[in-house]
């Protein structure tokens, strides 16, 4: 758990995270109903069997708030490569560094459980614009397209950090 000089920490997932973390998600304004449902089911897979479901959380909270949230596994059979499954702040958290701490959290996290490379997907719509520039200031470069991959004209793009 890390804290700031204004008291947002980092913390492992909680039980009562679920609805704030609904809160973080929807208020983004990025993403749909069914993406909505896939980051619940990964916040019930970990709170139910923890990390043996394969997703850490970190999650940053002030008071009674959820700043925001990181979800993060390793690679099934791959030796050091993680995924950055979810990274989501708070809309009106955005811009502050929220973001950035918890990227910084989970590369750090990832490097200390031994990991090498960290992979981020995302969506190559023109909603998605500051979340790619926010992964290219943080240091990650675009290593594949797939074209058409979420729908047509829509290409799926990885970015990878060498950590």
């Amino acid at each position: 758990m890390t804290t700031d000089q204004a008291g947002a920490r980092i913390r492992a997932l909680e039980p009562d995270d679920r609805s704030k973390i609904e809160q973080v998600v929807r208020s983004t304004g990025n993403f749909n109903e069914a993406e909505i449902a896939v980051a619940l089911e990964l916040v019930d897979a970990a709170v139910a069997r923890g990390e043996d479901s394969g997703y850490v959380f970190a999650v940053m909270a002030n008071a009674d708030t959820v700043l925001g949230y990181a979800c993060y596994g390793q690679t099934p059979m791959t030796v050091g490569t993680w995924d950055l499954y979810w990274i989501a702040v708070r809309k009106t958290q955005q811009g502050s560094g929220c973001g950035q701490r918890l990227l910084r959290h989970a590369e750090e996290d990832v490097r200390t459980r031994g990991g090498r490379l960290l992979l981020i997907e995302t969506s190559s719509q023109e909603s998605y614009g500051a979340t790619r520039s926010f992964y290219d200031r943080a240091g990650y470069a675009l290593a594949a397209t797939i074209p058409e991959y979420y729908k047509p004209g829509d290409d799926k793009l990885v970015f990878l950090k060498r950590l």
